[in-house]
């Protein structure tokens, strides 16, 4: 079992920054693939950054070059740094873990960006 807990978001003005934080515990693997994702309210839960196994990374095309993921695999903690953030960046962010064919959630944190 894998359990997530997200830290970090907030309510930030337009143009400002913030660092989300995700600690894994549990049955951890190098090779789990983990990312962020976001839902708006009344919108579909979107993917917004990937980091693979072997640290290769993946943006949604709303976040290129304003977001970056990491991950340090001795805390089994990832992160991801967003700055130059908008309005449009509003939502609850979750953290995911795949390990395997098996999905886990964080209960996931709010970042509200006001203009």
């Amino acid at each position: 079992q894998v359990q997530l807990v997200e830290s970090g978001g907030g309510l930030v003005q337009a143009g400002g920054s913030l660092r989300l934080s995700c600690a894994a515990s549990g049955r951890i693997f190098p090779a789990d693939v983990m990312g962020w994702y976001r839902q708006a309210p009344g919108n579909q839960r979107d993917v917004v950054a990937v980091i693979t196994a072997g640290g290769n990374t993946i943006y949604a095309d709303s976040v290129k070059g304003r977001f970056t993921i990491s991950r340090d695999y001795a805390r089994n903690t990832m992160y991801m740094q967003m700055n130059s953030l908008k309005p449009d960046d509003t939502a609850v962010y979750y953290c995911n873990l795949l390990q395997g064919v098996t999905r886990y959630w964080g209960q996931g944190t709010q970042v509200t960006v006001s203009s």
